[in-house]
């Protein structure tokens, strides 16, 4: 404790005066401690002197214990030396007894194998001599055991003489089989009942020998069985095309006749199958040179009946050996063709396409790297299908010239015969000639893949390309064309398509048609890039012909396109003639907004019936560029127009934009309008700006038209100006005004509206343009003054006219009001 601690503990311990009687008892308790202690130190320190003492005596004792310890093993190490040397002394005579044992057991064993081997090779070429083949079999068997015991004695003499005799052995043997295998096939088996079995005995000898003396006594056999072959067709009579059947029936009747008398063969030689292998190989020589000696092209009949007898050979000789996996099940492949509920393929059909074209790819290599591997056994590696067949493919032109023809013979009856309309209830709009076209394509498809799938099959995809160009011409010739010549130039018809109600139905079948004949092509390539050899499935490509009808579908729709616009020419000219500078009151809507809202209504409601949503969209969106602008440009084309008329013609504009808004609905395909209704709404606001700029005051026309229709040139200005009916001296001053101050004022094109008792919020202009003119904010204000009617009392009449039109519940002016 500090002091101050030990202050606070006896203040503590003695708070007062009576508490102090307890010192004495406090302080003798305390000595009794401080002597407790002193005792507990006392002996803690005796204990740790007699601790080092006897810790000293330990270690002492246990360096005596380990010094013993190594004395001790000493002593272990030398004795087991001694005992060693002991044992070798020993066991040296026993060891020399143990090897001398043992060098007389392998030279009585080597003795005794030497005299069996002797004995043996006697009793072999005993055999041999009496053609004993059964026995002889057996002995060659037990020789070659024999003398594999000696090949570490090759040097000795006696070892080599042995060896020599037994080759000897071997050879006379193998000509004695050889010798008795020609009898075969000549009549001897019949007249003498036991030489199957003896030439099937000699089989057993020809399996003990070499492995090369088999195939060379196979290739015999089979060299002889087909020699006749050889005479029979070599012969002018069959050495002709439309002979081919027979020499399948040929080998098919040697086969089934000496069936019985070649399984005299072990069944593990396949001689069945290596003599059809050869044949194969001879027949492929001799139609080779058939088709090379031709001095003309081949008859197409003969020529696909040959070789159709052919590949049904080759199956056969493929489903009775096995080999050659390649399945001809493509039916499903090409009946898929036109039945694709979309144009695109899936993702999983997509990686399907390309495993199996690289599964394939890899199989090629494969069969390249194992070109060594041995084709005696069936199923390993052979394939029968196209050994003989291949050799018709560099001559199956004629084949391809055929069927070129007869599909474009078919294609003209198609064309010709079609109708161009779809029966009533028809489920589809397609015309009739593209589905039956490609019912066509599909039947050639399966003839030609059911013959060969290589250079041929890749000729007739090729030809199918050209067919369905030309049809893709076909579809293209039929659309309505423009008005050519010395009379539609003279009338201003030159280059106008006149459509009918039918015309325009046509148009919309042809496309939905090449519609259809571009997705089913795709399908038609994939078909055939399945079915065909993976060395020509790279080029099976119909983007080409798809590009062909893609631009039908364009010149469809534009054509399409172009017919409205001629409908609408009449209506057109009618605007230009009315008498706009002299109308004296705004009314209803004029008649040739009526008729343009005719023509709509009669054509649309079709076209969007019979074309998909795509091509429909694709549609309105030509519709609008073509119209907007042409109905902008038109008002140019009026002589003059006064205040009222102008008021008229602005009427006149929205109820135009309102029809060409509804055309979306009128063909019931709302979809994809958003875009069509925006484009419309700011080509027709140029028209109702122009006008505008029309019904302004003539000092402040100049603004106004850089105001709202900032992209405009002088020479359009000018135009402005004659329409308002100004004198040339009085527009000279303004043009050069206008001139001075520059084309327009650049700024944020709003879309004008005619909304009756509500303020027009003026142009909001770009900061750039702020030096332009003197007070830009009192042109702005000038401009939507207008829409107010603030600036002349004949559009104060105009408003009044269409206020009292919104309490109406019917009639053209209502549209103007319509949500």
């Amino acid at each position: 404790m500090d002091k101050s601690s030990a202050l606070e503990y006896i203040n503590q311990m003695f708070p007062n005066e009576a508490s102090l009687s307890g010192v004495e008892p406090l302080m003798q308790k305390i000595q009794n401690e401080i002597r407790t202690v002193d005792a507990g130190i006392l002996s803690a320190v005796r204990q740790q002197s007699n601790s080092g003492t006897k810790a000293k005596e330990d270690l002492a004792a246990a360096t005596r214990a380990v010094e013993e310890l190594m004395y001790k093993i000493r002593e272990i190490k030398t004795k087991a030396v001694q005992s060693e040397t002991m044992v070798q002394e020993i066991c040296r005579d026993i060891k020399k007894l143990d090897f001398a044992k043992k060098h007389i057991t392998t030279t009585i064993t080597a003795l005794h194998r030497l005299t069996m081997l002797v004995s043996a090779v006697e009793q072999l070429q005993v055999m041999a001599s009496k053609r004993q083949y059964k026995e002889a079999a057996a002995q060659l068997e037990a020789v070659n055991q024999l003398c594999s015991h000696f090949e570490a004695y090759r040097d000795i003499p006696k070892i080599i003489e042995l060896r020599e005799k037994f080759k000897n052995i071997k050879q006379i043997l193998k000509s004695h089989v050889f010798s008795d295998f020609s009898s075969l096939g000549t009549g001897k088996e019949t007249e003498e009942t036991n030489l199957l079995q003896h030439l099937s005995d000699a089989c057993l000898v020809v399996d003990a020998l070499e492995p090369s003396v088999r195939e060379e006594l196979v290739n015999n056999f089979c060299n002889r069985e087909l020699t006749s072959y050889e005479q029979i067709f070599e012969g002018a009579e069959l050495a002709k095309l439309d002979k081919t059947e027979r020499r399948y029936a040929w080998i098919k009747r040697r086969m089934r006749s000496n069936e019985e008398i070649w399984k005299i063969f072990p069944s593990s030689w396949h001689v069945s199958y290596r003599l059809c292998i050869l044949f194969c190989k001879k027949t492929r020589k001799q139609l080779e040179d058939i088709l090379a000696n031709l001095k003309e092209k081949p008859d197409v009949g003969t020529l696909l009946l040959a070789l159709q007898r052919t590949l049904e050979f080759e199956d056969e000789l493929a489903e009775k050996f096995g080999g050659g996996t390649q399945s001809r099940e493509i039916g499903n492949e090409i009946e898929e063709i036109g039945r694709g509920t979309n144009s695109g393929s899936s993702a999983s059909d997509i990686r399907k396409k390309y495993e199996k074209k690289l599964a394939v790819h890899q199989g090629g290599v494969g069969e390249e790297k194992d070109g060594s591997k041995d084709l005696a056994v069936p199923g390993a590696g052979f394939n029968f299908r196209g050994i003989i067949s291949s050799c018709f493919e560099p001559h199956l032109t004629v084949y391809i010239e055929l069927e070129e023809k007869t599909l474009m013979e078919s294609l003209e009856k198609l064309v010709q015969e079609e109708t161009w309309d779809i029966e009533e209830g028809s489920q589809s709009s397609v015309l009739s000639s593209s589905m039956q076209l490609f019912l066509i394509i599909k039947r050639s498809l399966k003839r030609c893949s059911a013959l060969t799938k290589n250079q041929t099959l890749f000729n007739l995809f090729k030809v199918f390309q050209r067919i369905l160009k030309v049809y893709a011409t076909k579809l293209f010739t039929r659309l309505p064309k423009g008005g050519t010549g010395i009379v539609a130039a003279a009338t201003g018809m030159d280059g106008q398509i006149k459509t009918s109600d039918r015309d325009e139905r046509v148009i919309c079948y042809i496309v939905n048609s090449a519609e259809y004949c571009h997705k089913t092509a795709g399908e038609l390539a994939e078909s055939v890039s399945k079915i065909i050899d993976h060395q020509f499935a790279d080029g099976v490509d119909m983007s080409e012909v798809q590009d062909e009808f893609s631009a039908v579908i364009t010149k469809s729709l534009v054509t399409l396109v172009h017919g409205l616009e001629t409908k609408f020419d009449i209506e057109m000219a009618a605007m230009t003639r009315v008498p706009w500078a002299t109308l004296e009151s705004v009314g209803d809507q004029s008649e040739y907004v009526n008729a343009i809202n005719l023509i709509l209504t009669t054509s649309i409601p079709a076209l969007g019936s019979l074309l998909s949503p795509v091509y429909f969209q694709f549609f309105l969106d030509k519709l609008a560029s073509s119209l907007g602008p042409r109905f902008y440009s038109n008002i140019f084309k009026c002589k003059q127009i006064s205040e009222t008329g102008a008021q008229q013609m602005l009427l006149d504009t929205q109820a135009v934009k309102t029809i060409l808004l509804e055309v979306p609905s009128l063909g019931r395909q709302t979809s994809g309008a958003a875009s069509y209704s925006k484009f419309v709404s700011r080509e027709m606001s140029k028209a109702e700006a122009l006008l505008k700029v029309i019904l302004s005051p003539v000092d402040s026309v100049a603004d106004t038209y850089r105001a709202l229709l900032p992209e405009g040139t002088p020479m359009e200005f000018q135009r402005i100006l004659e329409l308002k009916g100004l004198k040339k001296a009085d527009q000279q001053s303004i043009v050069d005004d206008f001139n001075k101050h520059g084309p327009g004022i650049k700024q944020t094109q709003i879309t004008p509206t005619i909304v009756p008792a509500a303020p027009v919020a003026p142009v909001v202009p770009s900061p750039s343009a702020a030096g332009l003119i003197a007070s830009r904010e009192d042109v702005l204000t000038r401009a939507a003054a207008l829409g107010r009617g603030a600036a002349t009392t004949g559009f104060k009449r105009f408003l009044a006219l269409t206020e009292a039109a919104k309490d109406r519940k019917d009639g053209p002016f209502r549209k103007l009001f319509n949500p």
